[in-house]
């Protein structure tokens, strides 16, 4: 996995000591309307597939660091619609050791141009998955936020707090 430049400064100053860093979420569907098919990686560190996702460089606006990842990683090209969830994972240790927590954002999108590919080292399978056919590697959380943004409507969302198990 590609370690930002930033992060890797930092851990020469810190360790392995815990980390608070933003991140950044896409739900990718392959249309606007009615929705078919949700974009995924296959992480290459976990083998597990998963949502779009990344680290955001220091000072980068979201949606912007968003779509860079998107595009990084797949290949495709992505128009951002709401910004529609804001939760927290951590901490994680990583094989490394290096602890961190995050802070994602989420947005919904839809892909615009660009043939979905494996275009990084950060993952080793690209596809777009039928909505009734997820992965079974795919985690609580990454389907929990497919469902939210499939049904996100635009108005204000109350907060339930995942159960603990679900945060990853």
């Amino acid at each position: 996995m590609a370690i930002p430049e930033f992060i890797v400064q930092l851990r020469a100053k810190i360790g392995h000591d815990p980390l608070w860093l933003p991140g950044v979420t896409g739900v990718i569907f392959d249309r606007t309307e009615r929705p078919e098919h949700v974009l995924l990686v296959e992480r290459a560190d976990n083998g597990r597939w998963a949502l779009i996702t990344g680290i955001l460089e220091p000072g980068e606006n979201p949606a912007e660091g968003l779509v860079r990842e998107a595009e990084e990683e797949t290949g495709v090209r992505v128009q951002l619609g709401p910004l529609f969830d804001v939760d927290t994972a951590g901490p994680i240790t990583f094989p490394n050791e290096d602890v961190c927590s995050f802070l994602n954002i989420t947005f919904r999108g839809v892909a615009v141009s660009g043939e979905a590919r494996v275009n990084d080292d950060e993952s080793t399978r690209v596809a777009w998955f039928p909505l009734d056919g997820l992965p079974g590697t795919l985690t609580p959380r990454h389907r929990r936020l497919i469902e939210a943004a499939r049904s996100f409507t635009g108005e204000g969302a109350s907060y339930a707090s995942p159960p603990s198990e679900d945060r990853a």
